[in-house]
């Protein structure tokens, strides 16, 4: 067995938004070209065992998802076989329909898994930092209630089917180039279930299966981020033939706060200061998520300085830390001021200057004391 750490998209020749049937015919080109017992030449052995490795993966719908999710590591070392996955033409079944006109070996009649669903659903900030309960209505396909599943119609049965004597499967000689081959294949009447409807479900109208819609809750663990899926297990679509149902995943938006920005676990707020609160220090309150804390701003702080203030943040998903909440300090200046403000500032200027040249420095203290007095400002 081979595994390939090549794209697997790109051992096929198909781009990554393929349709199956693409996949499929790319497939069987490759498959006619490189089988061994057409194409004798080196590499040619490794080359088919490489594709039809790669096809197994993409045409499962589920490890097809893991693997665009995950790359190689998402379908394991099981998840693609090489040359030895042909026991009984399994997984080889496109290989003799490319080549004598066949169908599928798969039978229809075996247990199946459901199909996977997904459902996006928005949730508020503090919902997603501190954890909530969200219920969300969802469509999805369910056990038909009339038949439960049977496709019958109430007081009738499925009956054997007469073409394949209930096994699902025929027997059908083809000849080839490389000689006679029996293939096993779908009964035709029956599309391989081994058994016929006579009297079809009025509600489900013979497929045992209706669309229905469900209330469902999920619970948003604290700390989620946008991007992130919940798996609600069983909470997809039914399974067939006995098989178990599918998963829901439910995608998480994270609205945007008013004030508040994530980065991580941390919160980021911008807080706007005057300039006398920037230049002579105060004492503010800052908003956190719950509620306000305290903040010391000291004398002489600049635009753009950062505060933290410890574990006022976002807890970790599943753990015990806690962010801290970043405070950016914006210093404002203002755009309209009145006279004794106009006249102060002057003051204030030129006292400035003269404390640069090294004069006047005993008026710096007297000025600043009135610039608190005409901004309103504590000591």
């Amino acid at each position: 067995m081979t595994t390939s750490k090549r794209d697997y998209y790109d051992v096929i020749g198909v781009g990554r938004d393929a349709s199956d049937e693409e996949v499929k015919r790319a497939f069987r080109k490759l498959a006619l070209e490189y089988h061994p017992d057409r194409n004798k030449k080196v590499g040619a052995e490794e080359r088919f065992k490489e594709v039809n490795e790669a096809y197994q993966v993409l045409s499962d719908s589920k490890k097809r998802t893991d693997y665009d999710r995950f790359g190689h590591d998402g379908v394991g070392s099981n998840g693609a076989r090489g040359f030895d996955g042909y026991d009984n033409f399994g997984g080889f079944g496109d290989i003799f329909d490319a080549f004598f006109g066949g169908g599928t070996r798969t039978r229809t009649s075996s247990a199946k898994r459901g199909a996977d669903l997904q459902f996006s659903m928005s949730v508020e900030f503090e919902e997603a930092v501190f954890g909530s309960e969200k219920e969300f209505d969802v469509q999805r396909v369910e056990v038909c209630s009339g038949c439960r599943g049977s496709r019958a119609e109430s007081g009738s049965s499925p009956t054997m089917c007469a073409n394949c004597g209930g096994t699902g499967q025929v027997r059908r000689a083809n000849q080839s180039i490389f000689g006679q081959f029996v293939q096993v294949i779908d009964c035709a009447t029956c599309r391989g279930e081994g058994r016929t409807i006579s009297d079809p479900c009025k509600t489900c109208s013979g497929t045992g299966k209706e669309r229905r819609k469900r209330k469902l809750v999920v619970s948003v663990p604290a700390g989620i981020e946008t991007g992130t899926h919940i798996r609600l297990t069983g909470k997809g679509e039914p399974g067939s033939n006995g098989g178990p149902p599918g998963d829901l995943y439910v995608s998480v938006r994270v609205k945007d706060h008013e004030i508040f920005t994530r980065d991580n676990d941390d919160l980021l707020y911008e807080m706007t200061l005057n300039v006398a609160q920037a230049a002579l220090g105060a004492s503010v309150t800052v908003p956190v998520l719950q509620g306000e804390s305290p903040l010391e701003i000291p004398p002489g702080t600049q635009s753009g300085q950062t505060f933290r203030l410890k574990s006022k943040g976002i807890v970790q998903v599943g753990g015990s830390r806690r962010g801290d909440q970043v405070v950016k300090i914006s210093v404002e200046t203002p755009r309209k001021l009145n006279e004794e403000q106009k006249v102060l500032l002057e003051a204030l200027g030129k006292s400035l200057a003269g404390h640069q040249s090294g004069t006047d420095k005993g008026q710096d203290k007297r000025w600043l004391g009135k610039i608190k007095d005409a901004f309103g400002l504590e000591d």
